[in-house]
């Protein structure tokens, strides 16, 4: 790695190979439910999607976790499915279950399926990432985002989350050149979305993969690798300067040729990922991010700070960014993500 540079953002120059005195933090899911003024925030919009269409709302929401701790990036307040809506399927969020969309059946509903109104149809989410810009401190980094083909699929066929992607896999097997042609609309429809972002001010954009493993060997690279390699490919071709990372969750091995086959230039760990196989066959080829168990986060104490302690130093010496396996739980404390975010600013890399 390269010694630092004052020039760029700690998150940026970070995943460039440029070398920070301690590894740059941020959280998924840092803005949310388990912080009480965003709780306070909600009670004033309590449709989810209305919030998420309401720039002053997600704005706010994006910089609470920023005002409570020493955070390296915001990341814009949205969600994945804004795509599916944007494509203009039925998505509604159900309290204490999630949520619900019109499933995806019939090989003319994937017909229907335009990438023309996307744009239009994500202007807030573009003005939310301009209203953060201007909000943040310089050297924060502001992090767009948005949902992978394949995870983006599962939740329209399945009609909802939680799931093992059964009724996905089986159309993606009974009917794989028409479930190509969803992947290739949802791919084109991230696209704009993301390259809506960086035109709005994002500095890095992360792609979430949830349901990546749900997959055998050949649907993940199939429906997985082949799809990212195909956005980052259109990504780097208009914004070559931008970080790209991804996050297929629960990808197991399949994280060596995900890292090597998809042009990202570093990829998200869920808690699973051994940190010693981190640093030996994924760290040399991409920068790693991760990979505290959001459990662990919750519980708190010693085996948390022993669990930072143990992260940092297994992959503190390459390109490295601290996070979580998975994104905040509701009933964390804020106390305990304050903890880990200071610990990780205290933690000093050996010079190189």
């Amino acid at each position: 790695m390269e010694t630092q540079s004052a020039s760029i953002k700690p998150l940026v120059a970070e995943l460039k190979g440029v070398r920070q005195p301690h590894p740059p933090v941020w959280f998924m899911r840092q803005a949310g439910r388990y912080l009480p003024e965003y709780q306070r925030l909600r009670r004033g919009e309590p449709d989810f999607l209305r919030f998420c269409a309401t720039p002053a709302l997600t704005i706010e929401a994006a910089l609470q976790p920023l005002r409570r701790f020493p955070l390296d990036a915001a990341i814009v307040f949205s969600d994945i499915l804004v795509i599916p809506h944007a494509l203009g399927r039925s998505v509604r969020f159900v309290e204490g279950e999630g949520p619900v969309l019109e499933r995806l059946e019939r090989e003319d509903e994937i017909e229907a399926l335009t990438v023309g109104a996307v744009a239009d149809h994500l202007q807030p989410v573009f003005a939310s990432v301009r209203g953060l810009k201007a909000a943040l401190a310089s050297e924060v980094s502001l992090i767009g985002f948005a949902g992978s083909p394949w995870t983006l699929a599962v939740y329209m066929i399945e009609g909802r989350g939680g799931t093992q992607g059964e009724r996905a896999r089986a159309f993606s097997y009974a009917q794989p050149a028409l479930f190509g042609r969803l992947i290739e609309c949802l791919s084109e429809a991230i696209v704009v979305s993301l390259l809506g972002q960086v035109q709005a001010g994002a500095d890095v954009l992360q792609l979430f993969d949830s349901w990546a493993g749900n997959l055998a060997a050949e649907p993940f690279r199939r429906w997985v690798i082949e799809p990212t390699a195909a956005i980052v490919r259109a990504l780097k071709a208009a914004v070559p300067e931008v970080p790209l990372i991804g996050f297929p969750r629960g990808a197991g091995v399949g994280y060596q040729a995900y890292a090597m086959e998809t042009g990202l230039d570093a990829v998200s760990l869920d808690a699973s990922v051994p940190l010693a196989w981190a640093a030996t066959d994924l760290q040399p080829r991409v920068a790693v991010q991760g990979n505290l168990d959001n459990v662990l986060l919750a519980a708190g104490g010693e085996a948390m700070a022993a669990a930072v302690e143990r992260i940092c130093v297994a992959l503190g010496g390459g390109r490295f960014v601290f996070n979580l396996g998975h994104g905040v739980l509701p009933e964390t404390r804020p106390e305990q993500v304050a903890a880990v975010a200071a610990q990780v600013r205290g933690w000093q890399r050996s010079r190189p």
